[in-house]
């Protein structure tokens, strides 16, 4: 538990820095209100099932991008400004940073909430089923962006943030997706081994 308690601290000052004197606190809300919906879920849930300390830090790493992103915005980062120039790229890429990681924490999520809860039996199809999860999560966001830019008007735009990227949404699509296959491939060992050790 004491893990879990350094997780949760370290989450809220997390928070803490990324809502003091935002870029645009507008885009700061939208950014950062996922992590704290995904934490209400996780605390409430937390006695009927409580996933393994790899998956808790690996969302925590998740918020953390969005705390990051919320503060500064996505098209904004500091250290991304700087990889733009040094590698001659036209546009801040940090979001796409956001959208791999979007792919891979919810795969691990996935992946482990199948495995202790016996979802498949067929593990011919698990990887296949859970990278389609993640696809089907990333399209979902990229509606939720679409439709909080066309009711904030100019106010979404930051939230959008595809820097005049006409492929930006399908590129997003395409991060999450090879996040998924990163993590399924670099991870699953060690989240079986945490789940053997682990006493739930």
């Amino acid at each position: 538990m004491k893990y879990i308690y350094f997780l949760v601290s370290v989450f809220f000052i997390s928070l803490l820095a990324s809502v003091i004197n935002p870029k645009e606190g507008f885009t700061c809300f939208l950014e950062v209100i996922p992590a704290i919906i995904g934490f209400l879920i996780l605390a409430f849930t937390f006695k009927k099932f409580r996933f393994t300390n790899f998956t808790y830090t690996l969302i925590l790493i998740h918020c953390i991008i969005l705390f990051i992103g919320g503060h500064y915005t996505y098209a904004e980062v500091p250290f991304f400004d700087y990889i733009k120039e040094v590698f001659h790229q036209s546009r801040n890429n940090y979001d796409k940073v956001g959208h791999f990681a979007q792919g891979l924490v919810p795969a691990m999520i996935i992946r482990e909430l199948f495995i202790r809860k016996k979802v498949i039996a067929n593990q011919s199809f698990f990887n296949f089923i859970i990278v389609s999860i993640c696809l089907a999560i990333s399209a979902a966001y990229e509606f939720i962006e679409w439709f909080v830019s066309i009711a904030t008007g100019d106010g979404g735009d930051a939230f959008l943030g595809t820097q005049g990227y006409v492929w930006d949404t399908q590129s997003d699509m395409l991060f999450a997706t090879i996040g998924a296959i990163v993590g399924l491939i670099l991870f699953s060992k060690i989240q079986d081994n945490q789940i053997q050790k682990t006493d739930f």
